[in-house]
């Protein structure tokens, strides 16, 4: 018989770890699946944890030993650079570009993860990937980014311990989708709920956020992040999230001015021209065109698989997520239109008289729509951009400004409000992220930011960079020795001194606070007398000549001799990734970073809601004339905020790589992938790790992993463990210089070492698996034979049962058919029997009607004759006296006949009509329409009028019923109806309830009685309402009065008074348009019942309160009528806080009740169910 045999195995090895990895649970499973001629069985070899799988096809079996794969068994290359054999940068390369042809993207350097780009979607990241690295060891499956985002994860929730996850490299290399992967995996096997949820999905869509105004298209980058950000995600005792805070460093505000050929603007400028509606477009005075515009570079507008509009879409439903509102969202898109505005402004040169140069505003039509969109009045902004005012105690100075001098300006405010909204933008999602719970947070922090960056061109924004980097490269170098070194001490290992580069000399000719390079450029701004980039160059030269780092034309080693290599306004630093040529034009101005205080001034004035919080220091109240602190110390503050923070964390790292410059999978460009792992310093992080002992694993599973090598520990070894690993070693004669023993694990020195054993371990599987193959044959027929067995004596009994069971049934059909018969033969005699005696009672009831009928008949023809006899009689005895009447009148009658009988017909017809009317008026109610039918034509007008003259005095009369209250009580009804007929659907079922006004009846009351005496006033209504808390949406209950004066609040159990407010401090009343019953007093700013903040209640009487409280008003001749505002959304001011009360329709969770809840710091949420 012929097998194949591939095994993959958990390999339970640890690489400069400090835990020992849990072993697998000794059991063993078997599982079977039969189709036709193919069978599949599953057995796991014990702890090993190791699955074997047999697989029979057409009667030829075939063994294969599968399992998950792991860093040691069926590897691609190497999978932990550590145990590269043998090691040199061609080595190194190699096994990058190995597993890179064949999609393996990942790979490790002990806890260090290397990510290649792909440039296209894998397969890799699918929920069966996230529950396949769940809760496993580091190293138990091959390298991933899930897991060290796994592993940091369960230190942060198991072991209390802060995590960071470092991740750098060059733009273009992947690091903002490396930070999405490892948010979106935390957000996968965290906690569930609905807060939970909520916070995750939060969390995850700030990402969109600040990639919209932060993220701009480069030439290495259609995405290219243009900010460092560092987030803090805060997590519960349970490991749950509870929020986080985002820390933005150095955002690039310079490409808002300008960008370089063949890159972008940021994100937002193309999205919002691209996805917004013409509506909005219209408010905010954009067009479509990008080019209208100078700040938007158009040769690269349009990036092919970027659809601008849909993302547009996205971020508007990300900002919504987060807790933006609508007005804060038109805020910001206002002041992104007010930057493209900015742009567009030129200006022209003017001569004055005394030959002073000045500028002017060529068109002021973009000025002007500016100065809308800020609220600012345009004179004053335009003399901003004329005029510098520079003050000196008390003295002013007023200077004109040139066209170059005037386009700085404009540069200057554009990158400064583009800055500051983007650091507001942070700020306001911290908010709405942050977490509520004032406990302990456990805090896992993602850092993404750049890489070192070496162009052609290097200017002060990638000196800073690159001194970051620096700094994180020392920090790396320190805790992975430090690492190191404590596991050494705890397992009680000779320490070997590592050699390695220590950056720090770097870092200190940069940062030194005296001489340094940083302290030398603040010191070169602030100093007076005219300084220049030059003047920076020369003094540089003077004081960093000697140092070994240093380099340029006019210093080299301290010797002053020219080096032509470099150019005259340009010096060199030798990094730690390699030489850096910066070019000093810029550094002065950009570390300045001046804003004129005009600017300022002007941007203080402007009425837009956001534009004062942006620029504080214009506020004349508050004129500091001390400079603020340049770019450069505010970076190196950041900085070393960061570096603070990341020494408090356990630092987990991932090194971003870019294959090559096309954007391209599949492309691997040895070169460019070689001057990255120099500049991260991969190979230096290689021997650091392999320094000393390369590999290291617990006894418990380094002995279940390679007992089977010995016969001596095979199968079970009862011993320690660390004396079966003994025993295995010497066994196997590997040399003792080979590795070494610690506390509680094996130290193996050299890789080699490692893949003998694992060489060893293979060819012994292969005969393990012909064992399992011949016991599993064996173990199959008897299973079979002992299946047939039962099988018969189970078919037999069914059989037999089978049998008995026919036999039964048809002696019980037979029964039933012989009673059926007998039933049915008794049924048919007794309705013989029941017919006969209803026939016999029928005929008699029938001869019975006959001779009734013919004796009425009889009866009736006798009457008939007796009424004919009756009738001619007096039909006789009429016509007499009509020929009387005839006779005696006949003489009398022919001169006015004419008349009389017209004027007789229309007096019956009247008194008729009268008569009739009379008999068929219709009710007393004044709402009754209806009115008898006109009977001739000719009574129109009379009929109509009786009708109006009726409904009159009928109303009169209803009136005359009404006592005083009960007028009072209809005409509020009526202004009931004005005030909410047709806008709030609950009106309709108000209607019908009478406004009884006292619904507690406190003068009656004696639990109210010291409250009735506290109110002065007559009380005109009383009732029990909710006061909604605004710190939960919770509401508690409180005795709500009304008097012509004030309106008063009491505790509903004690009857203490909780607050009173004149009717003269109440602005306006907002309800929604929904059926709850939800009101909010709001209350005039500056009043003195306006200090604890508007009143949001609900009543069942929300109808009777709004009317009253607008009836008082309207009647008072000393206020003006109270402001009823009806609407699904409105604000509330709380103390110092507007909360956004929002109207819903949903199903809430009490059933058909209101509820009310708070969302975030500035929404609350109240679910009105729907109505049917």
């Amino acid at each position: 018989m012929r097998a194949s045999f591939s095994l993959s195995q958990h390999s339970g090895h640890e690489l400069h770890r400090g835990q020992p990895e849990k072993g697998f649970g000794s059991r063993s499973r078997v599982g079977e699946s039969d189709r036709d001629h193919t069978f599949v069985r599953r057995v796991d070899l014990g702890q090993e944890g190791a699955t074997l799988t047999v697989i029979k096809r057409g009667g030829t079996p075939t063994a294969k030993m599968e399992v998950k794969t792991s860093l040691l068994d069926n590897m691609i290359g190497v999978g932990d650079m550590v145990l590269l054999e043998p090691l040199s940068e061609d080595s190194f390369l190699e096994n990058l570009k190995n597993r890179f042809d064949h999609n393996e993207i990942y790979t490790y350097i002990g806890s260090v993860v290397i990510s290649l780009n792909p440039y296209r979607s894998l397969p890799i990241y699918t929920p069966d990937k996230v529950e396949e690295y769940r809760n496993r060891n580091f190293y138990e499956l091959s390298p991933h980014i899930y897991a060290l985002a796994d592993e940091a994860y369960r230190s942060l929730r198991d072991q209390d311990k802060d995590q960071c996850i470092l991740i750098t490299g060059e733009s273009g290399a992947g690091k903002t989708e490396a930070s999405k992967l490892v948010m979106s995996y935390v957000a996968a096997v965290c906690g569930k709920g609905q807060e939970v949820n909520k916070v995750k999905e939060q969390l995850l869509q700030s990402n969109p956020v600040l990639e919209a105004f932060g993220n701009a298209k480069t030439v290495r980058n259609d995405n290219s992040s243009r900010f460092g950000k560092y987030m803090d995600i805060e997590f519960d005792f349970k490991g749950d999230p509870l929020g986080g805070v985002i820390s933005n460093y150095l955002l690039e505000k310079s490409r808002v001015v300008k960008q370089p050929r063949g890159e972008r603007n940021f994100h937002i400028f193309y999205q919002l021209l691209s996805g917004a509606s013409d509506d909005t477009l219209k408010k905010l005075k954009l067009d479509r065109d990008f080019s209208k515009y100078n700040y938007l570079s158009l040769d690269s507008a349009a990036v092919s698989g970027l659809d601008d509009a849909a993302n547009f879409r996205t971020v508007r439903n990300a900002m919504q997520i987060v807790g933006f509102m609508e007005d804060e969202m038109q805020s910001v898109l206002e002041l992104v239109a007010a930057v493209l505005k900015l742009g567009n402004i030129e200006f022209k040169p003017e001569s004055r008289c005394n030959g002073i140069d000045e500028s002017r505003i060529k068109d002021k039509n973009d000025l002007k729509e500016m100065c809308e969109l800020l609220g600012t009045e345009q004179s004053v902004l335009e003399r901003a951009f004329s005029y510098r005012t520079v003050e000196a105690k008390m003295e002013k100075v007023s200077t004109t400004l040139n066209v170059a001098q005037a386009y700085y300006a404009r540069d200057a405010l554009a990158k400064n409000l583009y800055s500051r909204l983007f650091s507001w933008l942070v700020t306001r999602i911290n908010e709405s992220i942050k977490a509520q719970a004032k406990t302990r947070h456990k805090v896992m922090g993602v850092l993404d930011i750049y890489g070192f960056e070496i162009f052609e061109d290097n200017s002060f924004e990638q000196f800073i960079i690159n001194y970051c980097n620096e700094k994180l490269q020392q920090i790396f170098i320190e805790l992975t020795l430090r690492e190191e070194q404590e596991e050494y001490i705890r397992e009680d290992i000779e320490w070997t001194n590592i050699e390695y580069f220590n950056n720090a000399v770097i870092c200190d000719l940069i940062e030194n606070n005296q001489n340094g390079i940083m302290a030398m450029l603040d010191e070169e701004c602030l100093r007076p007398g005219t300084v220049t980039d030059e003047t920076f160059l020369d003094k540089l030269n003077t004081i960093c000549a000697e140092h070994q780092h240093f380099e340029s034309r006019l210093s080299k080693n301290s010797k002053f001799l020219n080096d032509h290599s470099l150019p005259h306004n340009c010096f060199r630093i030798q990094h730690y990734a390699g030489k850096v040529l910066y070019r000093v034009e810029g550094f002065v101005d950009k570390n300045n970073d001046l804003l004129y205080r005009d600017l300022s001034q002007a941007m203080y004035k402007a009425n837009h809601s956001l534009i004062k919080q942006l620029f504080p220091e214009g506020n004349p109240a508050k004129v500091n004339l001390k400079r603020p602190p340049t770019a450069g110390f505010q970076f190196k503050a950041s900085v070393g905020t960061l570096m603070s923070n990341l020494q408090t964390k356990n630092p987990n790292y991932i090194r971003c790589i870019k294959p090559n410059d096309k954007k391209a999978s599949h492309i691997f460009t040895e070169s460019l992938v070689r001057h990255q792992a120099r500049y991260l310093g991969l190979m230096e992080n290689v021997r650091v790790r392999r320094a000393g002992y390369a590999f290291r694993q617990a006894y418990e599973p380094c002995l279940e992993r390679y007992k089977m090598l010995c016969k001596k520990t095979w199968p079970h070894w009862r011993g320690p463990a660390r004396e079966g690993v003994e025993v295995l070693m010497a066994d196997l004669q590997v040399p003792t210089e080979e590795y070494s023993y610690g506390r509680s694990k094996i130290f193996i020195r050299n890789p080699r070492t490692l893949f003998f054993l694992e060489e060893r371990r293979r060819q012994c599987l292969q005969n393990l698996a012909t064992l399992i193959q011949k016991i599993y044959r064996g173990w199959k027929c008897r299973t079979h034979f002992l299946l047939l067995k039962k099988s018969q004596i189970v078919v037999a009994a069914w059989f037999r049962r089978y049998t008995q069971q026919k036999k039964y049934q048809q002696v019980k059909r037979a029964t039933t058919v012989v009673q059926s018969y007998t039933r049915g033969w008794q049924a048919r005699k007794i309705l013989r029997e029941l017919k006969y005696q209803k026939r016999c009672k029928e005929a008699v009831t029938t001869i019975a009607a006959y001779w009734h009928g013919t004796q009425a008949r009889r009866e009736l023809r006798r009457l008939k004759e007796e009424a004919r006899r009756k009738n001619a009689v007096a039909v006789i005895w009429a016509y007499w006296q009509g020929l009387k009447v005839r006779r005696e009148y006949r003489k009398f009658f022919r001169a006015n006949a004419g008349k009389k009988i017209y004027d007789f017909t229309i007096q019956r017809i009247m008194q008729k009509y009268f008569l009739g009317l009379k008999s068929s008026l219709p009710s007393m109610s004044p709402i009754d329409k209806s009115w008898p039918a006109r009977p001739y034509i000719f009574l129109d007008g009379v009929h109509n009028e009786l009708r109006r003259i009726f409904h009159l005095w009928r109303c009169k009369k209803y009136r005359s019923q009404f006592t005083e209250e009960k007028k009072t009580v209809y005409e509020e009804k009526l202004e009931a109806s004005e005030l909410f007929k047709g806008k709030k659907a609950l009106y309709p079922s108000s209607v019908r309830q009478p406004f009884k006004g006292d619904y507690l009846e406190i003068s009656k009351n004696p639990k109210y009685q010291k409250l009735g005496s506290a109110v002065e006033d007559k009380i005109l209504l009383s009732d029990v309402v909710n006061k909604i808390n605004r710190a939960n949406g919770k509401s508690s209950a409180r005795i709500f009065l009304l008097t012509k004066k004030n309106v008063i609040l009491a505790d509903q159990k004690t009857g203490q008074l909780k607050a009173s407010v004149p009717l003269s401090d109440l602005a306006s009343v907002s309800v929604s348009t929904q059926s709850d019953g939800f009101f909010a007093l709001r209350l005039k700013e500056g009043s003195t019942s306006a200090i604890k903040g508007d009143f949001l209640l609900s009543s069942e009487h929300l109808i009777e309160i709004i009317t009253k409280l607008h009836r008082i008003g309207a009647t008072a001749a000393d206020r003006e009528p109270l402001n009823i505002d009806i609407s699904d959304e409105f604000l509330v001011q709380f103390k110092q806080d507007k909360v956004c009360v929002k109207f819903i329709q949903g199903v809430p969770k009490n059933g058909n009740s209101v509820s009310c809840k708070r969302k975030n710091n500035r929404l609350l949420e109240v679910a009105v169910p729907t109505t049917p």
